[in-house]
């Protein structure tokens, strides 16, 4: 029995467990894979206030998980199953054990959003990647291509022109959504270019992708590229998708986001979201763990009340 369970630990989970550890209260964190979530997978952090200079997701996501347990929130690694908020004690069901608490906060953040183009899933790992720090070395002096126009799209764009021999950024529009920082960073590398209004709609090859076909969405025009001998590489940053498939029908959703108010309170009583996994404009490491704050000040405020 616990106080606090936290659902997943990257930035919005581990900086509820800190906070609710340092208010004395009874914490658990359930993560089915690592701490840190995206974060973690994440080559170079410059915008996130106080970290230090050249620090990378991994290294952020550690020192949160110190932190947390340092105030003596205990971390456990199993993935939940199922479960149960209709009480006031809620139950939490892993492919192990059930714990139960008063309060959950809902911290499962999202997953890279695929294309859904022909050859896309064939070729994952074998040319296919959505995560540029764990594959970018992989594609040293071959042409790279990335779909995509938001800030992760031209931020790992920069870093995987470290290793390739050409950085191709697709975007559908005629402009980036990114920040102008992010699109300078890349305006300055002379082996990054972009292919505007376009859309990659399909991906073939052999045993490793060599193929990949481009449309122009203003002309309809189609664009082969192809790389027998080498091959290619193909990142894909076009979005997340919530992690909120077990929550459906139980709380209040928007568009698979669950919704809450300023407190990170969702529809149940108990039961509150915080970081990507909720309905909000911004979705940033600094504002992750404002909301990991926020609902575990808001999860003692609401034990208090509720004290028997």
């Amino acid at each position: 029995m616990y106080d606090l369970i936290i659902i997943g630990a990257g930035p919005a989970g581990l900086s509820a467990a800190l906070y609710a550890g340092r208010g004395k209260l009874k914490t658990l964190v359930v993560e089915k894979t690592n701490v840190g979530g995206q974060l973690s997978l994440t080559n170079e952090i410059d915008n996130y206030p106080g970290s230090i200079e050249n620090a990378d997701g991994f290294s952020l996501s550690e020192r949160m998980k110190e932190q947390a347990e340092k105030f003596e929130a205990e971390i456990i690694y199993e993935e939940v199953v199922s479960i149960d908020f209709k009480n006031e004690i809620k139950e939490i069901k892993t492919e192990k054990n059930i714990y139960k608490s008063k309060v959950v906060i809902i911290a499962t953040g999202a997953s890279p959003k695929k294309l859904g183009v022909t050859g896309e899933d064939e070729f994952f790992g074998k040319g296919v990647s959505y995560c540029a720090t764990c594959d970018a070395p992989f594609f040293k002096d071959l042409d790279v291509y990335i779909q995509g126009g938001g800030e992760t799209a031209l931020t790992e764009a920069a870093y995987i022109s470290k290793f390739a021999k050409h950085v191709y950024v697709v975007h559908r529009r005629d402009s980036f959504r990114a920040s102008k920082s992010s699109i300078q960073n890349c305006n300055i590398l002379n082996n990054i270019s972009y292919i505007y209004n376009s859309s990659i709609i399909e991906v073939s090859g052999e045993k490793f992708l060599n193929k990949i076909k481009i449309k122009n969405l203003l002309t309809g025009e189609i664009t082969n590229v192809e790389d027998k001998k080498d091959g290619l590489g193909l990142f894909i940053f076009v979005g997340n998708i919530p992690k909120t498939k077990i929550y459906e029908g139980l709380l209040k959703m928007k568009n698979g986001y669950i919704c809450t108010d300023d407190d990170m309170k969702t529809n149940i009583k108990g039961v509150f979201a915080v970081g990507d996994v909720r309905d909000k404009k911004y979705r940033q490491v600094v504002t992750a763990v404002s909301d990991g704050a926020i609902s575990a000040m808001a999860a003692e405020e609401y034990l208090q009340e509720n004290k028997r």
